[in-house]
């Protein structure tokens, strides 16, 4: 086991590596960058694209006065150059990304271009919101989902299920973030009822509040965006338990264990559960991490949730560089190690698995 998991670590090398290059290659061929960003925020536009709309005023411009960045019209040349060496523009691309991987190697993501903060402060100051939104919406899918997906199993065939699979189906079909907007006009103040707060992750007050008032206050406000990013997980965690339980039941040896009279629920959690469940419970830091890097944007953004879909989205439009380069590497990072996570999950689960024999 030790070998195989010293290759999968040696393998991250080159796969991050790639993810990096194909990135960065790709950057290099969208219009816009730092550098024009920061003239439309000079010159009151406020968003790179604005410079390419263009529009009639532009057509009295000489070509002399045309620069190769759009929105730089009527600016000194030698301040577009100060620009691009301050972005570390004025670089071969190359340069720049070797540069950069050496950086991100020692864990240095530099600041951000438009914040002056820096990128590992401003993930952290970004955590809270999709630890939040992570970790109880997998927690939520798991604890909803398999009692349900283990009930349908027994009951597999039967109005229970039938009924329940609809619900289930229709679950997955909705958009999280329609789900989200629904809840809101619901029970947000949208149309209907006032129940939940529709912004934030704690009250203006939350300070003076006791702990107990912490507690309830902080549940109360992540209750509609939990519940908006939970659906789509609990579908599919539901038959996925279902499924697995289904398989597990039609063996011989749970035939045999029910031939010795032993109790229904005796096979079903002392036989069963386990096998059933590798799958399920192996897969659960894979779950988490999706849902904690995936995090919707337009649920943060429904909600007034400031976490790290919302920053990934405004780091692209105001193409921040660091920290675009800098999330991506350090999540990518992330993603690759837990690949390895799951696999050590499935070991302690079940010790009979050995996938460094199935490779041999």
């Amino acid at each position: 086991m030790g070998a195989y998991i010293l290759r999968r670590l040696l393998l991250i090398i080159p796969t991050l590596f790639g993810v990096m290059v194909i990135n960065f290659a790709l950057v290099q061929f969208v219009p816009g960058g730092p550098v024009e960003q920061a003239i439309a925020n000079m010159q009151g536009q406020g968003d790179v694209f604005a410079g390419f709309s263009g529009g009639a005023e532009d057509a009295t411009l000489t070509e002399s006065e045309d620069s190769v960045y759009a929105g730089a019209r009527g600016l000194p040349q030698e301040f577009i150059d100060e620009l691009r060496e301050q972005y570390g523009l004025d670089k071969p691309p190359l340069q720049r990304f070797f540069e950069m991987m050496w950086n991100y190697i020692r864990f240095d993501f530099g600041e951000s271009y438009f914040r002056s903060i820096e990128v590992t402060d401003l993930v952290i100051e970004k955590m809270p919101v999709s630890i939040t939104l992570g970790l109880w919406s997998t927690l939520l899918a798991y604890l909803i989902s398999i009692p349900l997906g283990i009930r349908k199993a027994v009951r597999d065939g039967t109005r229970f299920d039938g009924w329940t699979s609809g619900i289930i189906i229709a679950a997955y079909a909705i958009p999280a973030f329609l789900f989200a907007i629904l809840l809101v006009v619901l029970f947000a103040g949208g149309s209907y009822y006032q129940i939940f707060p529709l912004r934030g992750l704690t009250s203006d007050n939350f300070e003076e509040l006791t702990v107990i008032g912490k507690i309830f206050d902080y549940l109360w406000h992540i209750v509609l965006p939990v519940t908006a990013s939970t659906i789509s997980a609990f579908a599919i965690t539901t038959l996925l338990t279902k499924n697995s339980f289904l398989d597990e039941i039609k063996k011989h040896y749970v035939m045999t264990a029910k031939a010795k009279g032993l109790s229904e629920n005796r096979v079903l959690y002392g036989h069963v559960f386990r096998n059933a469940m590798l799958i399920v419970i192996a897969g659960f830091p894979g779950v988490f991490i999706g849902v904690f890097f995936g995090g919707s944007v337009l649920i943060e953004t429904i909600f007034s949730l400031d976490g790290l879909g919302r920053l990934g989205f405004e780091a692209a439009i105001s193409r921040d560089y660091p920290v675009m380069f800098g999330t991506l590497f350090f999540f990518g990072l992330i993603g690759l190690l837990v690949n390895i996570l799951s696999d050590l999950m499935y070991v302690l689960v079940d010790p009979r698995i050995d996938f460094e024999r199935r490779q041999g």
